[in-house]
């Protein structure tokens, strides 16, 4: 397999020391802080509304945790998991880690050395708050269509074929989720496959960018300086 470390190199020799948060860890607490505030307090794949709760017998610590009956979700075997929230990397670490020569010689703990791992792996514009188990169950799976639209979550439309290694997302985050694998395939020199590349080209189409999208992506573009421009058409198009 080609590697694209001599790309994502190149280009990442240009960023600026503060582009991203310095880890992984430090990104979800700028995330939790700063990007997700009051009403965008909301998971991406279920819509649950979530709130900051105290975690029983630990004084002094909380957890992100999601209100079930606001979105109808139902946990699928995992109730601890389901009952808390964590921040997915929409392109998985190990999607975009295992093309660097860090991961090929010792995986995601080796390539936490890394320095371009680590703006990798912490870029805001790559993490959402997701319920827990979705986290888990979605794994490093890539997105696609699922027949049969089984349901394994309550109302949540989301769907995981383990055999398959495949996760399908609801309607209304795809387009996101194409623009965010876009934007670290062209920021970080990630290779996807053609079959990826058509799949989100449909998907970008068929859930163009709203409002809420485009909001987050400011916050972010001001704490890490520069833009998604596949969310910001205008910069897209200066670029061209």
């Amino acid at each position: 397999m080609r590697l694209v470390l001599p790309l994502i190199l190149a280009v990442s020799a240009t960023f600026a020391a503060a582009d991203t948060p310095s880890s992984f860890y430090s990104a979800k607490k700028i995330l939790a802080k700063e990007v997700y505030q009051n009403s965008d307090r909301v998971t991406f794949y279920c819509g649950c509304q979530y709130s900051e709760q105290a975690v029983p017998n630990k004084p002094g610590r909380t957890r992100l945790t999601p209100a079930a009956d606001s979105c109808g979700l139902k946990p699928r075997k995992n109730a601890n998991r389901s009952g808390r929230i964590e921040w997915e990397h929409v392109m998985p670490a190990w999607e975009f880690g295992h093309q660097l020569q860090c991961w090929q010689e010792g995986g995601r703990k080796n390539c936490r050395k890394d320095p371009v791992f680590k703006r990798m792996e912490a870029d805001l514009y790559n993490l959402v708050p997701a319920v827990g188990e979705l986290n888990g169950d979605r794994s490093n799976y890539r997105f696609g269509m699922i027949a049969g639209e089984p349901r394994a979550y309550g109302q949540c439309d989301f769907e995981v074929d383990f055999k398959a290694r495949v996760a399908e997302p609801p309607e209304q985050v795809r387009g996101d989720i194409a623009r965010t694998y876009f934007y670290m395939a062209e920021r970080y020199g990630v290779r996807l496959s053609r079959k990826q590349e058509q799949l989100f080209t449909a998907w970008s189409s068929l859930d163009p960018v709203d409002e809420a999208e485009r909001a987050r992506a400011r916050r972010i573009q001001a704490i890490q300086g520069h833009p998604n421009p596949f969310v910001e058409p205008d910069v897209m198009q200066a670029k061209r």
